[in-house]
């Protein structure tokens, strides 16, 4: 667990941060949270990708909410860009060096993040 005094922007690593968002998804009771590190992959956007899943739209809004009070809260960052906030489907919270996924439960099967991205190290986090 990532220590509740505010970390200074420096002392932010990618790695502390998609600890972050793993905080911030247990909150809420994420289902089947998995970290996809893309830091040895040629052409990857970012550091690390952080999928979960929610049971309903509620779930899914309650999620991302929890994603980013926790990284606001520890790190003073908002996302730097978010998509999909309407639907309530999958939900992109990008946060440069780490990007939270968000999917209602059958959506995400549908997308197949870790199969796309299945080069990457993949940890599976369990509660």
């Amino acid at each position: 667990m990532v220590k509740t005094k505010e970390l200074t922007k420096s002392a932010i690593t990618s790695e502390t941060l998609s600890k972050i968002v793993i905080e911030g998804m247990q909150e809420k009771k994420a289902l089947d949270i998995v970290v996809l590190d893309l830091r040895g992959l040629k052409g990857a956007v970012t550091d690390f990708f952080v999928i979960c899943s929610g049971n309903s739209d509620t779930q899914v809004e309650a999620l991302m909410k929890s994603v980013e009070e926790q990284v606001y809260k520890l790190t003073g960052q908002d996302a730097w860009h978010k998509e999909g906030i309407t639907n309530r489907e999958w939900i992109l919270l990008d946060f440069v060096d780490v990007v939270a996924h968000i999917f209602k439960k059958d959506r995400r099967k549908f997308y197949g993040l870790e199969e796309l991205w299945g080069d990457a190290e993949i940890t599976f986090i369990n509660h």
